[in-house]
């Protein structure tokens, strides 16, 4: 789905992790916010940081119901400020207590492609724990982004369709040493190991190894946990897999608490 003309794209991630989630899709003529998993305040307070508003949103797009990926969505909804549909598939809207007042809904198959202004959409299951779970590629004026985290591993489906991206924002969640000695309850680490839980260190690294496009040129890795990870480590077991492919892609680590640099295209 090329969108034709040469068009100013950037992306930033406004905050990844476990305890928020949220990122920036723009071209000059649409704005889409990716998750929002932070209060509306906060949310809000990260856009003003790369110079965004609120009224510079033309739609939110949500991949699950996770309250760290819709944390802000009820209050969204009934905002005067937000005028953005929100796209989200037909499971997953009614997961999610919207409380009183009727959201501007945009709903969709998971697996649909679809366009929001001047950019393509293309969403795809992905193997985790919620009801009805996505990830998205998005393209405009030739220029391709994947945004995958929260999945258990990386089926061949999902890598086929994260062939050919400029950036790639993915999951990069625990340690598995950290996470079997850590804090959890064993029901909860039993979870997170699963096929339906989260992509580890080594699962990374195994994708970059093995299926990760030497074309990408920016690789952020994110949803870190604060319990069971440290950036450091992230990015030594990126940086090797990286390094013996020979491979000279961009390497950045997404943060909970600050938003990442703007990527420009």
């Amino acid at each position: 789905m090329y969108s034709g003309a040469l068009a100013n794209v950037s992306f930033c991630v406004l905050a990844s992790g476990s305890s928020g989630n949220a990122a920036l899709l723009a071209t000059d003529q649409t704005r889409i916010l990716i998750d929002a998993g932070l209060s509306m305040r906060e949310l809000g307070r990260r856009l003003a940081l790369i110079g965004k508003d609120w009224g510079d949103i033309d739609a939110i797009l949500i991949t699950h119901e996770h309250s760290d990926h819709v944390a802000a969505l009820p209050v969204l909804a009934r905002s005067e400020k937000v005028r953005a549909p929100i796209y989200l598939t037909r499971l997953t809207a009614p997961a999610i207590d919207w409380g009183e007042g009727q959201p501007r809904l945009e709903t969709f198959q998971a697996g649909a492609e679809f366009r929001i202004g001047d950019i393509d959409v293309t969403s795809f299951s992905i193997p985790h724990d919620a009801i009805d779970p996505v990830a998205f590629c998005f393209e405009a004026g030739g220029v391709r982004i994947g945004v995958v985290t929260d999945l258990g591993y990386i089926p061949v489906s999902i890598k086929y369709h994260l062939r050919r991206t400029d950036l790639l924002l993915l999951e990069s969640n625990h340690d598995l040493d950290m996470l079997k000695v850590g804090p959890y309850p064993w029901s909860i680490k039993q979870r997170v190991m699963s096929r339906v839980g989260h992509l580890s260190n080594l699962g990374m690294s195994e994708y970059l190894m093995e299926d990760f496009d030497s074309s990408t040129a920016h690789l952020v890795l994110g949803h870190l946990s604060e319990q069971n990870n440290h950036p450091e480590i992230v990015r030594l077991f990126a940086s090797q897999a990286l390094e013996e492919r020979g491979l000279r892609t961009h390497l950045s680590i997404a943060e909970q608490r600050n938003p990442s640099e703007v990527f420009r295209f």
